[in-house]
C-alpha cells in the first residue's frame, strides 16, 4: 500500500484537497500569503509551486488527503490560486471509509482536535482547506519555534503538541489581544522543565 513518493503532475484543484486536521494558525497562513504576494513575477510563483508540492494520501473514492502544509494550501486558496501539485506519499483507495481513518490515526497522518484541543470524531474534520478554523496557540506555537523556543522535529503534528501545552498554561484573550507579550510568555514556558517531554525541547536557558 506504500511506496515511493509519487508526484502528481497534473494540476490537483486545491478544493478537491480533503484537510486531515481542523484547525490552523491564522498568523500562520497571513505570512505565508504575505510571502507569496512578495513573489511578484508569475515564473517566480510557478517555480514555488514546484518546489512546494502538497504530501497526500489516496483515500476512499480517490480523494487526496493533505498530510503536510495545510497552512500553504490555506494561504494559496485565500490569495485565489485555483490549483496545486501533489506528491501521493501512500495509496489507501482500497480501503474502506472507516477503516482508512483507524489507519490514519494509527500512521499518525490525522490530527482531530478542534481550537479548543479537544478530541473530535473523523466526521467534524472540514471537507475542505477553505473551513480550516483559527486556533490562535498553533499560531503561537509557530512562532515560537521561529524565534528559538523549540527546535524544528520531525514528530508528526509536533506544533499542535506545543500548542495544546500553551494553551493548558495561558490565556486565550492574551495571545489574541498581545502577540508579543504572549511570545515573551510563551518563550519562558518553552524553556520551563515543564515542557520537557515535548519534541525539540531545548531546555532551560543558563
Amino acid at each position: 500500500m506504500v511506496g515511493t513518493r509519487e508526484p502528481v503532475l497534473h494540476p490537483i484543484p486545491i478544493l478537491s484537497l480533503r484537510p486531515t486536521q481542523m484547525t490552523v494558525g491564522m498568523r500562520e497562513v497571513e505570512e505565508k500569503r504575505r510571502r507569496w504576494r512578495a513573489q511578484e513575477s508569475n515564473k517566480k510563483r510557478a517555480e514555488s509551486l514546484g518546489q512546494r508540492m502538497i504530501p497526500v494520501v489516496r483515500g476512499p473514492n480517490q480523494h487526496h488527503y493533505v498530510v503536510d502544509h495545510h497552512h500553504l494550501a490555506r494561504a494559496l486558496h485565500d490569495e485565489g490560486v485555483k490549483d496545486v501539485l501533489v506528491t501521493v506519499i501512500a495509496d489507501l483507495s482500497m480501503v474502506d471509509r472507516d477503516a482508512f481513518w483507524v489507519v490514519m490515526d494509527n500512521r499518525r497522518w490525522v490530527y482531530p482536535y478542534n481550537s479548543k484541543g479537544e478530541r473530535c470524531h473523523f466526521k467534524d474534520i472540514p471537507k475542505s482547506v477553505a473551513d480550516l478554523k483559527d486556533d490562535p496557540f498553533r499560531s503561537l506555537a509557530g512562532e515560537l519555534r521561529r524565534v528559538g523556543g523549540f527546535a524544528k522535529d520531525t514528530t508528526p503534528f509536533s506544533e499542535f503538541l506545543w500548542a495544546d501545552f500553551l494553551r493548558r498554561r495561558m490565556s486565550r484573550k492574551t495571545v489574541e489581544a498581545d502577540f508579543e507579550v504572549a511570545i515573551e510568555q510563551g518563550l519562558g514556558l518553552a524553556k520551563s522543565r515543564d515542557a520537557i517531554y515535548l519534541p525539540g525541547w531545548c531546555g532551560p536557558a543558563g
